[in-house]
């Protein structure tokens, strides 16, 4: 299923962009990214080939930003009041939306090996915010005193996130629920209320 898009001030998307955006992922997943044409998702959105191209000037733009905006529910602290059920959440978030773009990631992923500006972009609009939200959920969890500060290592940031994409992109085994609270209950609550 595709994540809805919605105008977002923050990325300067404007409603008809974001439609623009729900059409290229939709074509995305169905096709592919070889397969996949700025063309083609202007002809199924009614657009202009110029306006697409203004916006995003190769595919690979567009793709990053079609990806980025249908995963932006991904993206947000679920502030359950419970550092263990945050980071259950954040990981259901996380396989749920890696197993429904597990082709995209593919894609993005390779095109970042040949362009620094989408790598900047990636590591900007994606990989930072990420990294965000796990430190927003943390910090909630030392201020309730589930966890101390020093606790807080930078790479507990990349676990979660980390191994759930890796089972999609790498594993035949993508992750399920029970991946994610082996992962929580086993490997980071521990590491992170140890003494």
């Amino acid at each position: 299923m595709v994540g809805h898009v919605v105008p977002d001030p923050e990325c300067g998307w404007t409603e008809r962009e974001a439609e623009l955006l729900e059409v290229a992922l939709r074509l995305l997943q169905t096709h592919g990214y070889d397969r996949l044409t700025v063309d083609a998702v202007a002809a199924e959105a009614k657009a202009s080939k110029a306006t697409m191209y203004r916006r995003w000037p190769s595919k690979a733009d567009l793709v990053l930003a079609a990806f980025i905006e249908g995963t932006r529910e991904s993206a947000k602290a679920p502030n359950t009041g419970s550092l263990r059920e945050d980071l259950i959440a954040i990981g259901t978030n996380v396989a749920r939306q890696a197993r429904e773009h597990t082709s995209t990631m593919r894609a993005v992923l390779n095109e970042m090996s040949h362009s620094a500006e989408l790598r900047a972009a990636m590591q900007d609009k994606f990989v930072r915010h990420r990294q965000v939200l796990i430190e927003d959920v943390l910090a909630a969890a030392v201020t309730r005193g589930e966890i101390e500060q020093a606790a807080i290592i930078p790479e507990i940031w990349d676990v979660l996130p980390g191994y759930l994409v890796f089972r999609c992109l790498i594993s035949e085994r993508p992750p399920t629920e029970e991946t994610v609270r082996i992962l929580v209950d086993d490997v980071l609550l521990p590491s992170l209320r140890r003494a």
